[in-house]
């Protein structure tokens, strides 16, 4: 309604909503307050009012680019199903599908990594965040090796049990490693790369990781 005053809340999520769209679509390098205001359609002076500096505007926008890249999803048609190895495999598909889709979102995140190598606060908050998505992947990965594979490893063991076959924190850092590599080819090759032979390949790589050797 004409006349109607947007409030401080409202006016900063709009201003972190264009923040997210400028560095997305070009990258941190090209994130100013200036370029922010103009996304924003608002005046330089209102993105000053909530960001004295690029640095407190980048330092805000951290965790939302972390949810959009490295805070798992997990369908409710995955969560149904009940085979464990079906469930792993299905939340692979998921999550190579939603990373891939669009890459500049993963390119953020890869920028932000690159900053984290000067900033100890940033660096911290994605490794924390990424150690939350392994445990995500750990807790299916479990009922993979469990139900499916072979018992847990003897106390003492680190990356595989007795028998060769992969312990769940094992199985769940190589599927994470599967979902960002296929992101991190997304954004190098977006027109080159398959991600249906990526995740055939991956679901190959995680059924023999999880089973017993023979």
């Amino acid at each position: 309604m004409p006349g109607t005053k947007v409030s401080e809340e409202t006016r900063r999520e709009d201003i972190l909503r264009a923040a997210y769209d400028v560095a997305a679509r070009q990258g941190l390098e090209a994130l100013t307050l200036r370029a922010v205001a103009a996304r924003a359609d608002v005046s330089h002076g209102t993105v000053l009012h909530h960001f004295k500096r690029k640095s407190e505007l980048v330092a805000s926008l951290l965790d939302r680019v972390l949810y959009a890249t490295a805070v798992i999803r997990i369908p409710d048609n995955v969560a149904q199903i009940t085979r464990p190895s079906e469930r792993m495999h299905a939340l692979l598909r998921s999550e190579m599908d939603r990373l891939s889709t669009d890459p500049r979102h993963f390119r953020l995140f890869l920028d932000y990594w690159t900053f984290g190598v000067r900033n100890a606060v940033v660096r911290q908050r994605i490794r924390t965040v990424l150690e939350e998505y392994r445990a995500a992947l750990k807790g299916i990965a479990e009922a993979v090796v469990a139900g499916e594979a072979a018992p847990p490893p003897r106390r003492g063991a680190v990356k595989s049990g007795a028998n060769g076959a992969a312990t769940s924190d094992g199985v769940a850092a190589v599927a994470v490693s599967l979902i960002h590599g296929c992101a991190l080819q997304s954004v190098i090759d977006p027109k080159g790369f398959d991600v249906r032979q990526h995740f055939d390949a991956a679901a190959q790589m995680l059924d023999r990781l999880s089973s017993p050797a023979t």
